[in-house]
């Protein structure tokens, strides 16, 4: 059974740091597509950040391109999302989630949170004044 469970999520500055961390279980195999979501109070859910289980192909949004850092950390079974140069429309639940590339490409796959499988609960970050 995957199970997803992301941590880090905190309050900070505007211009701060976080370093979120989502630990994965039950993966039996290679081949996954894994990534960050967001979701903002009244806004629709929002691909950030991905890539493949083999740590390469890293693709981010526009919005965050630059300041954010997704990589996987396999010995540890660890998706981790460095964030830097906080902002305040950065403010969200983040989400981790998974799916089983099955030959799709990541970068498409991130666009559309229906297209993910697995998902972990969620850590929110706040960024204020």
């Amino acid at each position: 059974q995957v199970q997803l469970a992301e941590s880090g999520g905190d309050s900070v500055l505007p211009g701060g740091s976080l370093k979120l961390a989502c630990s994965m279980s039950g993966f039996t195999d290679s081949g996954y597509c894994m990534g960050w979501f967001r979701q903002a109070p009244g806004s629709e859910r929002e691909g950030v950040a991905s890539l493949y289980d083999d740590g390469f192909r890293t693709y981010y949004a526009d919005s965050v391109k630059g300041r954010f850092t997704i990589w996987y950390a396999r010995g540890e079974s660890v998706l981790y999302l460095r964030m830097n140069s906080l902002k305040p429309e950065d403010t969200a639940t983040y989400y981790c989630a998974a799916v089983r590339a099955g030959g799709r490409l990541c970068s498409t796959l991130i666009q559309s949170s229906s297209d993910l499988d697995y998902w972990g609960k969620g850590t929110l970050v706040t960024i204020s004044s």
